[in-house]
């Protein structure tokens, strides 16, 4: 899975081709058939293997931030692991979504499904933060996870189509101002 999961997040969808698959992850095609009935069923387990491997990997991040210095953390993480990659990789989740949410219905609905664990866990994380206080009572922490998520998309896109790293870093910043500009009014 992780040779296909890499090619199609180098290539593409369309342009990655089952042979290459097969030529990357030295396995035969009766190795391929035995799991995938065909590309769509790949692509299908390709989802499944970045959500797990990236939504799941910021659920354990998500889980520890209960201030607004342990998100500006994470943000400054989200970043420096931008840097680290030259900008080339942005969200391979959102990736996949704009190539194929047009094209391939199943993938779209798979990518949403992905897309709405992720603000799941966002919310959870916004929740605690209200529980803290650090943000209003009042605060609607499921639209307030959304245009976070939508923001961090933007910023990957941005950051990986630039190349520069302070493209996200100027959308996280956003963020954390939006987010902290929900917080409870001095008195109440």
């Amino acid at each position: 899975m992780t040779s296909a999961a890499r090619l199609i997040e180098r290539q593409g969808v369309e342009a990655t081709g089952l042979d290459q698959v097969l030529a990357e992850a030295g396995a035969s095609k009766s190795q391929l058939y035995h799991y995938f009935a065909d590309k769509q069923a790949l692509v299908r387990a390709v989802i499944a293997w970045q959500t797990a491997s990236i939504v799941d990997g910021v659920a354990e991040q998500l889980a520890r931030i209960d201030s607004w210095t342990g998100l500006d953390a994470w943000f400054d993480t989200l970043v420096a692991y931008q840097r680290s990659m030259d900008c080339h990789i942005g969200c391979p989740i959102g990736s996949l979504a704009a190539e194929l949410a047009d094209t391939d219905e199943t993938a779209r609905q798979d990518l949403a499904l992905s897309f709405g664990t992720w603000a799941g866990q966002l919310r959870t994380m916004l929740d605690r933060l209200r529980e803290r206080g650090l943000l209003g009572p009042d605060t609607d922490t499921e639209q307030s996870a959304y245009a976070v998520l939508a923001t961090i998309q933007g910023g990957l896109l941005l950051a990986k189509t630039t190349r520069d790293p302070e493209r996200l870093r100027v959308a996280l910043t956003a963020a954390g101002g939006y987010l902290r500009s929900l917080a409870p009014a001095p008195g109440r």
